[in-house]
Formats: structure tokens, C-alpha cells, sequence
């Protein structure tokens, strides 16, 4: 089969309501490209007609077309490693099916790997998020940037362009969770960004919540640095030599003054603390260890249907 210049790689979950939308605006924008590309699709056990309209859109261009169809809901990260490792282009660009990213700025992003860059990410310019979303988001890339040292100014822009040898070294990776952005940006010897578009949601609902935004941070953190594990351990000395010191207090105080019964609503207080303290390390701990027992089972990321695509 022919080598494509680009491969445009796509997770579609539940949107039904804005697959046309993107369509009308996709390809167009490649075909306005002059340049030999494919889409593909990655249908993660969308509930709703997403199939069935994916498999149409294949049989009305099936030279630039491909779809993939998991056999259940398997994530978006895992829908786009299928994405990775079945796509052919010597560029790869990521987008969202909800067209908050304009397709029509892909041909920028390709335009800036011509200059010589092998990751080109992006910066949203106007962002149509809610307002919890937007302040959560920028807490958590600061925060991000300050534990992992990886620098990208808008985390959560999916739209984003790869050279073929990033990719190849993200498909060796075995890893069951990860960031992808990151982890093409650790692996990238010419990174840079630049400014897209944002645009409200075409159609349907969003698929992230609080929850889903705190995992992916939890990802992130626990995926490219153990320096949550050092800081609660720098932390655990800290409260240690202060209870210690607190404890000695309290023993010269009964030995002062005589027992008191008014000091111990303020020994429950600081018990409280501590195991509270405690339970967050447990729970940090835990994020690590499940992460060893994500791994180590070696369980299948994902499982293909099947694979719509032109034969030649």
C-alpha cells in the first residue's frame, strides 16, 4: 500500500450528532492540502450510531478512509495508540471529533514541521471551556510543569502533529496509561508550539469531567516522576519530628501542670491530621503500585472488531 504523507488519526465516542459536521469541514481541508494523507477513524465503542456513520463516511471515500471499530469502550488514550499503531503517514496529527479544534488548522501544523520540528503542539487562542475548566486546567499544567519538568503550555488541546520517528518509539512503549503529549515531548529533539483555534462544541456532550481531569493529572504526575513520592516522604519526616516534638511537649506539660482533661480534644485533632496525612500517602502510594499492576499483567490494551479499510 502506498505511504501517505499524513495520517490524520481521530477517537470518536458517542458523537452521532457531529460526525457530518466534521466530515464537511475535514475533508475539504486536507483535500485543499495537495498532499497524499488517510483519516483514521477509531470508534471506541460508541453506544449511538457512531459506527454505522463511520462506516458510510468509508464507503464515500474509501482511498483517504480507514476506520477502526473496538469491540467495547477501551478509553481515548488506548483508541489512540490503535490510532499509532496502524497509521502509515510520515506526519501524524491527533484530533478531536467535537470540532473545538478547527481541522482547517492542520495544514499550520504541517507547515511548521516543514521548518524542521519533529512535535509540533499547540496553544488553544480563545478558550470556549467553562470557567472551572479552564482554572482547573491551568492549576494542573502548573503544577504538572513543576514536578515533571515538561514544558507545554496547553495540556489539553488535543490537536497536535508527530513525525514518524516519535511515533515509531511511542509504539514501542508498553505502557497501559499514559499522557501522550508528554510522552511524544520526552522522546522530541525539536519540539515547539504554536497558536490554533477553539471553537464551542459542534454537537453532543463532553466526555470529561473533574474526575477524568484529575486521572489524567494523576497520569501525568505518577507516570513521569516520582517526585510526589519524594515529597510525601520529605513530608513524613517533617510530621514525624513534629509529633515527636509535640509528644515531648505534652509529656512536660503532665509533668508540669498534672493531667488535664482540656488538652484532649486537641489530641484528637492532631491524630486526625496525621492519619489523614497517612491516608493520602497510602492512596499516592497506591497510584504507583497500580500502576506495577497495570503493567505487569500484560493484558491486551485494546481489542479490534474490525478494521474498514481499502485493499489493494
Amino acid at each position: 500500500m502506498s505511504i501517505p504523507d499524513v495520517s490524520v488519526i481521530i477517537p470518536v465516542y458517542n458523537e452521532e450528532e457531529g460526525l457530518q459536521a466534521l466530515f464537511d469541514r475535514l475533508y475539504p481541508a486536507l483535500d485543499k492540502l495537495e498532499t497524499n494523507y488517510e483519516i483514521i477513524f477509531i470508534n471506541d465503542g460508541s453506544r449511538d450510531r457512531s459506527a454505522a456513520i463511520l462506516g458510510e463516511q468509508f464507503r464515500l471515500r474509501p482511498d483517504v478512509t480507514r476506520v477502526i471499530l473496538f469491540n467495547g469502550n477501551f478509553g481515548q488514550h488506548k483508541a489512540i495508540m490503535a490510532g499509532f499503531e496502524h497509521s502509515r503517514g510520515k506526519k501524524i496529527v491527533t484530533l478531536d471529533a467535537d470540532l473545538q479544534n478547527p481541522p482547517e488548522d492542520i495544514g499550520n501544523l504541517l507547515a511548521k514541521m516543514d521548518e524542521g520540528y519533529d512535535y509540533v503542539g499547540s496553544i488553544r487562542r480563545q478558550r470556549s471551556d467553562s470557567a472551572w475548566r479552564h482554572v482547573a486546567s491551568r492549576a494542573m499544567n502548573q503544577l504538572r510543569e513543576r514536578i515533571t519538568h515538561i514544558k507545554m503550555t496547553d495540556q489539553g488541546c488535543m490537536l497536535r502533529a508527530y513525525s514518524r520517528d516519535i511515533i515509531d518509539t511511542i509504539n514501542q512503549c508498553n505502557e497501559v496509561n499514559t499522557f501522550i503529549p508528554a510522552l511524544a515531548y520526552s522522546f522530541a529533539r525539536n519540539p515547539t508550539e504554536i497558536v490554533v483555534g477553539h471553537e464551542e462544541r459542534a454537537a453532543g456532550e463532553s466526555k470529561y469531567s473533574i474526575y477524568s481531569l484529575i486521572r489524567l493529572n494523576f497520569d501525568l504526575m505518577t507516570g513521569f516522576s516520582l517526585v510526589p513520592l519524594q515529597m510525601f516522604s520529605m513530608a513524613g519526616i517533617v510530621v514525624s519530628l513534629l509529633s515527636a516534638l509535640f509528644f515531648i511537649l505534652l509529656v512536660v506539660r503532665r509533668l508540669w501542670i498534672g493531667p488535664e482533661a482540656e488538652g484532649l480534644f486537641t489530641l484528637f485533632a492532631l491524630v486526625f491530621f496525621l492519619i489523614g496525612i497517612a491516608l493520602f500517602g497510602i492512596g499516592l502510594l497506591g497510584e504507583y503500585v497500580g500502576r506495577i499492576y497495570q503493567e505487569v499483567r500484560h493484558r491486551p490494551r485494546y481489542l479490534i472488531q474490525a478494521i474498514l479499510e481499502k485493499s489493494e
